[in-house]
């Protein structure tokens, strides 16, 4: 039996990798640049060749090699099936079947959401729990769902797409998927830039924020300062959090949420504002559910990939 794998984290501008003992003990990582030119055609070559590199230099045999676990953006079927990734250029094809011809390796492929919930699960400090549900709040909003301690794949690898549920009937302007009203198009970082731009010119009243440009941090670093207009958008911000993630308790009854991506970083605040409207919203068997701050950071995708290949997902 192998002793070590690959664990590969597929983002839109690097791959990160990690040459893992066993499929949970981080030896090494490093990163490629991702070649999304030519339909991405170059993005499996070029992760081949890194990980054919680190075999020879580190001297491994091919038999004591596990496996490849592997995440990309886009869903992705329990088989390994990708239904297009957008922001590789990628179209539907079997990313296991194609990576395996070109390592002689066994790989396992999931959604990049989704695989770093199982990493957080596992490696962030989460021991104990069956069943969590990660949400990334950055450009967009990501998702990944473990119950029973498996993955949540769904019929063709959809399963854990939780920033398109509608939330808003009201909605004018599009998502990027197409349609209006998803739940990215109020709680990401974009989301929240846009409440707050909203706010700002609905409202006369004087605040910090007119002074620098508008992001997702500037927001609450005026709201640890008491700002008064920056609170009105933090509430309106963790309203929308909060029914998101009390509709999502409905279906899946986690024991926790786990939020991680670039908005997290405000730490406990953003999760004040999140418990205070899930607490109002959720059903009453929900409500008894823990909320943690991501621990593992980039480093999720990787930890959850080489998880991939422990059998039990």
């Amino acid at each position: 039996m192998g002793k070590y794998c690959f664990g590969i984290d597929i983002g839109g501008t690097t791959v990160k990798l990690g040459l893992f003992e066993g499929t949970d003990r981080l030896l090494e990582k490093w990163e490629i640049p991702t070649r999304t030119e030519d339909q991405g055609s170059h993005i499996l070559p070029d992760i081949a060749a890194s990980i054919e590199e680190k075999i020879s230099e580190k001297q491994l045999k091919k038999e004591d090699l596990i496996g490849i676990g592997l995440d990309t953006p886009g869903p992705v079927e329990k088989n390994g099936f990708i239904h297009r990734a957008v922001n590789l250029n990628w179209e539907e094809f079997n990313l296991e079947e194609t990576l395996t011809a070109l390592t002689g390796l066994k790989v396992k492929a999931g959604n990049d959401a989704t695989v770093a919930a199982l990493g957080e699960l596992y490696a962030g400090g989460m021991e104990g729990y069956q069943d969590v549900v990660l949400v990334t709040l950055g450009t967009g909003i990501g998702g990944g769902i473990v119950t029973g301690g498996q993955l949540l794949y769904g019929s063709k690898g959809g399963g854990a797409e939780i920033g398109h549920m509608h939330i808003n009937d009201d909605e004018t302007e599009c998502c990027g998927c197409g349609n209006k009203g998803c739940f990215e198009q109020y709680g990401s970082a974009t989301g929240l830039v846009r409440l707050a731009k909203k706010k700002l010119s609905e409202s006369k009243a004087d605040s910090a924020l007119r002074k620098t440009e508008v992001t997702a941090k500037a927001v609450f670093d005026a709201v640890k300062e008491q700002d008064p207009l920056a609170m009105e958008i933090a509430e309106e911000y963790g309203r929308y959090l909060g029914k998101g993630l009390a509709m999502i308790a409905a279906v899946v009854d986690p024991q926790a949420f786990i939020i991680g991506g670039g908005v997290s970083k405000a730490g406990d605040i953003l999760l004040s504002y999140i418990k205070k409207y899930y607490g109002q919203y959720a059903f009453h068997i929900n409500r008894d559910v823990d909320f943690r701050l991501a621990r593992l950071g980039n480093d999720a995708g990787i930890y959850g990939a080489a998880r991939l290949l422990s059998g039990e997902n």
